[in-house]
């Protein structure tokens, strides 16, 4: 299993951070990209990522990796190092206020004016085609700072991968996905291994997170080339969610990590029986359902509903209770829907969004991501 490190742009003279990945199987067939803890205070992606490293050696060694298979163990050393007063500060590069999981560039057009000239009526040809100048054209992106060297690195490693996987947490949730609408049909499959309770659903939900960029490529490249040449949707990316900040068990990872392996080995990058699609224990739902439940005053925050509930409309999820005045705030839900995550802070500031409910309408419009 080749180890591989990739040296960041130097922020200042005398340091240097770098990245690594672990490399299974051998280029030429499908191949899969999975990171952990893009957001570096996000910590149950970096311990299901230890537990698939055991299995992905031991598959290794038993020669059943058939595929490619790329795992990045800790995809943010800029943001693990980031320390406030003993507080993890791993979203946001405190350099730039910029989320580490925003403002991927967009090489979808300048890719596309090069290879139009050898595109044909064959789509696996054009899957390599543009797979192959994708690659070239991110790795010979300039870059000037030391996040944009990470982006590029990531994105050098996963743009031409046909699965992506980013495994990140909410703050106390249900396990659920992220992914673009045109991904779904290939997501569904993974949503079921995962048992995921309910998966997002979006086409450009904004800020260019790294997921919809090594996604939403084909769908744009396949609606700008139209009849003229077929371009199926090759890159299933997803946004994987493992639950909460605190559920870093090893019951939990070894699990997760399984489950992972059953999907990757039922697509046909491991060797072995084709695992049977487990029940699904979820659905999926449009992004613009999903309904930030704000406080509209600041107090104790304290919540009625635990995650998982079903609720309704205007139903009662959490109080917020004025410590001077006594007087207590009802917070409730806009729509009916699933109560799927919610803040782990128990303090809530004026404006500040606590709570989200999966609803199963689209009702919000413009960017759909948090900060």
């Amino acid at each position: 299993m080749p180890l591989v490190r990739h040296p960041l742009l130097s922020p200042a003279p005398g340091t240097q951070r770098e990245l690594v990945s672990l490399h299974y199987g051998q280029p030429g067939g499908q191949k899969a990209y999975i990171q952990a803890s893009l957001h570096a205070d996000e910590l149950p992606g970096m311990l299901v990522a230890h537990h698939l490293r055991r299995q992905l050696d031991a598959l290794d060694a038993a020669g059943q990796i058939t595929g490619e298979i790329i795992l990045v163990p800790m995809a943010n050393p800029i943001g693990l190092s980031q320390f406030v007063l003993h507080g993890h500060q791993g979203r946001f590069e405190l350099t730039t206020g910029e989320n580490f999981n925003r403002h991927y560039p967009d090489q979808i057009e300048a890719v596309a004016q090069a290879v139009e000239p050898h595109l044909t009526a064959d789509a696996a040809a054009n899957v390599a085609l543009l797979r192959r100048a994708l690659k070239d054209a991110v790795l010979a992106s300039p870059v000037d700072t030391e996040l944009q060297s990470l982006r590029r690195t990531l994105m050098g490693l996963s743009c031409d991968a046909d699965i992506v996987l980013d495994l990140h947490c909410d703050a106390q949730a249900l396990m659920h996905l992220y992914t673009e609408t045109p991904c779904w049909p290939a997501c569904e499959p993974l949503a079921r291994f995962l048992r995921s309770r309910v998966a997002l659903l979006a086409q450009d939900s904004g800020d260019s997170p790294f997921d919809e960029a090594c996604s939403q490529v084909w769908w744009k490249w396949a609606a700008r080339f139209g009849q003229r040449f077929p371009i199926p949707q090759a890159c299933l990316s997803v946004t994987v969610e493992l639950r909460g900040a605190a559920d870093v068990t090893h019951e939990l990872a070894e699990a997760d990590a399984r489950h992972i392996v059953d999907f990757l080995r039922w697509r046909g990058l491991i060797a072995g029986d084709k695992p049977a699609l487990p029940d699904a224990v979820g659905d999926a739902r449009p992004l613009a359902g999903s309904m930030p439940i704000k406080s509209p005053t600041a107090g104790v925050l304290t919540f009625l509903k635990d995650v998982g509930a079903e609720v309704k409309a205007g139903e009662v999820l959490a109080h917020v209770i004025d410590p001077i005045t006594a007087q207590v705030t009802e917070l409730t839900s806009p729509v009916d829907g699933l109560f799927f995550a919610r803040d782990f802070v128990r303090f809530a500031t004026a404006g500040m969004r606590i709570a989200k409910v999966a609803g199963r309408e689209a009702l919000r419009t413009g960017k759909l991501l948090g900060a």
